[in-house]
């Protein structure tokens, strides 16, 4: 596997969105469990948000300095995210955030449509008056984002979307499980964000589904989720072109080839 190349100066490329990091907190914090929990979480949300971006060198030092702590729980959480194939270790060379495997997001999907069209046909037999409200104060808040062209505040409402139709189904827990498949997936969509026309595209599919639900028409609904997701891989091609070195393919005996 070779060190990421500087990305293609093409200038009708869609921009990856500047992302400010969040500052860690300054208070000092022990080298406990929660310490090493506490510095995962914040280096996970950092590289789903693309403000840490595949091929990024991580430095440990550095992590246990801007936390204020010694690199143990550090070290505990980038061996807790490698275990999850948010980072890469290579050794004698260095530790990086991985780049975006293309051969395992077919797969993600495949789990993730399956569950999530099972969740609206639960919504469809379950749905309140309230439960409509929800779903449509969450598609205001998109279409707000979409219309500032805000794609941080976008995914947050896009997340926040299906979250609640797993709440309004009564089962919240799947939400959870979805969120575990699809953590490759969400680093790929933060980069589709920018594609002209992706964010209107998702508000109106996520209106199809509302309209669906509210109407009574189950199997509609499910379709119209279906088709929604259908919609995220096709658009893989395009996204590398632009950001090759973000992505990996996986061959069979496991090594990596760009």
């Amino acid at each position: 596997m070779h060190e990421p190349m500087p990305q293609k100066n093409d200038p009708s490329a869609p921009t990856t969105p500047a992302r400010r990091r969040k500052p860690a907190s300054t208070a000092p914090a022990a080298a406990s469990p929660s310490a090493a929990r506490s510095i995962y979480q914040v280096l996970r949300q950092r590289i789903l948000d693309l403000e840490m971006v595949p091929g990024e060198r991580i430095v440990e030092l550095d992590i246990a300095t801007e936390h204020a702590v010694s690199r143990t729980p550090v070290h505990e959480a980038v061996q807790r995210l490698a275990e999850e194939g948010l980072v890469e270790i290579r050794q004698r060379v260095g530790t990086f955030v991985s780049r975006i495997p293309v051969d395992g997001m077919e797969e993600a999907m495949l789990v993730r449509t399956a569950l999530e069209v099972a969740i609206v046909e639960k919504v469809a037999e379950r749905l309140t008056p309230a439960g409509v409200k929800q779903l449509e104060r969450v598609l205001a808040d998109q279409r707000a984002a979409a219309k500032a062209g805000d794609t941080q505040r976008f995914h947050d409402s896009d997340e926040a979307f299906h979250a609640a139709l797993a709440d309004i189904a009564g089962f919240p827990g799947v939400w959870r499980t979805i969120q575990q498949a699809k953590t490759q997936v969400d680093r790929f969509r933060h980069l589709t964000l920018p594609l002209q026309g992706r964010m209107d595209g998702v508000v109106a599919e996520h209106t199809a589904v509302v309209a669906a639900l509210r109407d009574g028409h189950g199997q509609r609904a499910a379709e119209a989720m279906r088709t929604h997701l259908d919609h995220v891989l096709p658009v893989i091609g395009m996204t590398r072109a632009f950001q090759p070195d973000y992505f990996v393919n996986q061959t069979a005996s496991g090594r990596s080839r760009t």
